[in-house]
């Protein structure tokens, strides 16, 4: 028996059952005007029955208070079909404002007011795919620190243990489904995509790039040993998935489903359908990835949403139980997951401004005739940390340049005293901080 761990103490209160005696009394708390900011706050966080039974006010009967709720949100719903599963949402005003928000701000053309400069796209997009592929590994038992994985994805170097390897998968996949966005979704592309993911990380290598063939996986808790999830038989699994496809590629106008809400949708259904002895989670969070960047909304691949996920995977894995708990209803996981892509904006705009202080404190650095911006980013980083190597492979992975042409930097470096080269091995050079650095950084700061 296989078996995905949830975190500690993820069972969640299953709803009560609708009565219909007091459907009557439903309706008419739905149409009492003074209650309308109560029924507000309860779409508006989408919330679920353990978090609505303590708002109903004294002398509200809360099982007929969270009836209204759900007969509101039926009157609202939109069903859709995977295989023999049926699922529902409601778009709220709330999701819709966020909706609004990523529309004007995660795509269109980057031009003079994307907030990332042209001329540095390829390195903070780099650093984000990073990321990203950091805490989706660590989500999934992953226990290599960022500072050792970022060193490792940096300079090219071979992953030494299966934490490493599942980082360096996801950041080789999520590399490659940016380039492969204008494809459509099928069969074939999501085994390559698990195939890429699961590499050399799987107890039987043969589980790579290939759906289970049985019904021997659960997923538990890792402490109590409770089933958070059952997934469907094995023996669904083609039919689902290949209504996952068609629903990815369906571009039917009659049905308008926003692009967004379809990307989130299927990173849950596949992530229910867990069609992979493992890696479903990785799987799952790389497919949004895709459907975003094939639908326009290109900022997204610098978006690090699993780092934010990571940060409090409980929430995550409630709003998987949610959905699975209120009869497959997908709004609990949709606002989640808006919630988490406006978090994972904010602090890209943080980290951009952070960016942009450090780009500040190389001007300092102009003084200094025929360097490049690479070249004042190595300049910067020995000025700042008298430690810090670097390689001609770390600084090509850096900034999406040719080997060549960062050791053409680092070594113009040299000749001009900053830098001294230091044998790591007998084929590897690496350069670090000469003895006249500081020297030479004071007679430029006084025009010597």
């Amino acid at each position: 028996m296989h078996t995905n761990s949830y975190s500690k103490t993820m069972k969640v209160e299953s709803v009560p059952v609708i009565n219909p005696d007091k459907m009557v009394d439903a309706i008419q708390m739905l149409s009492n005007q003074e209650l309308a900011p109560l029924f507000q706050k309860i779409e508006s966080e989408y919330l679920y029955w353990d978090k609505v039974k303590y708002m109903a006010p004294k002398a509200m009967d809360k099982l007929v208070l969270w009836q209204a709720v759900k007969i509101q949100r039926r009157l609202k719903a939109q069903d859709i079909q995977f295989g023999n599963c049926v699922f529902h949402f409601t778009i709220t005003q709330n999701m819709l404002a966020l909706l609004h928000d990523f529309d004007m701000n995660l795509g269109g053309s980057l031009g003079t007011k994307s907030i990332i400069p042209a001329t540095d796209k390829s390195y903070y997009l780099i650093s984000s795919i990073m990321e990203e592929a950091i805490a989706s590994s660590q989500m999934e038992g992953a226990s290599t620190t960022r500072r050792i994985a970022k060193d490792m994805l940096r300079k090219k170097l071979k992953p030494i243990n299966k934490s490493q390897q599942m980082i360096a998968n996801n950041y080789e996949t999520i590399n490659q489904i940016s380039k492969d966005s204008d494809k459509d979704f099928s069969v074939e592309s999501l085994l390559s995509i698990h195939r890429s993911i699961a590499n050399k990380t799987l107890d039987n290598v043969e589980d790579e790039g290939v759906f289970r063939k049985n019904d021997d996986i659960l997923v538990v808790d890792g402490i109590t040993g409770f089933v958070a999830h059952t997934p469907p038989t094995y023996k669904e699994i083609d039919k689902m998935i290949q209504d996952l496809c068609d629903f990815a590629n369906n571009e039917n106008g009659d049905n308008f489903i926003h692009p967004i809400i379809k990307a989130i949708i299927i990173h849950f259904v596949l992530a229910y359908i867990h069609p992979f002895v493992d890696g479903n989670g990785r799987t799952a969070r790389s497919l949004f990835y895709w459907y975003m960047i094939k639908k326009g909304y290109w900022l997204t691949e610098y978006l690090s949403i699993s780092r934010i996920i990571y940060t409090n995977k409980k929430a995550y894995e409630k709003a998987f139980l949610y959905t699975e708990h209120d009869n497959n209803d997908l709004s609990y996981f949709i606002q989640y997951h808006l919630e988490v892509m406006k978090k994972a904006f904010e602090e890209l705009k943080k980290y951009l401004q952070r960016k942009i202080d450090e780009q500040q404190n190389l001007y300092r650095f102009e003084g200094i005739s025929y360097i490049n911006e690479r070249q004042r980013y190595v300049l910067q980083a020995l000025s700042d940390n008298k430690r810090v190597l670097f390689t001609p492979k770390e600084l090509a992975t850096q900034f999406d340049i040719s080997p060549k042409s960062a050791r053409t930097d680092l070594q113009e470096l040299v000749r001009m005293g900053y830098l001294t080269a230091t044998n790591l091995n007998k084929r590897a050079i690496g350069y670090i901080k000469s003895d006249q650095f500081e020297v030479l950084l004071s007679e430029k700061a006084t025009g010597h």
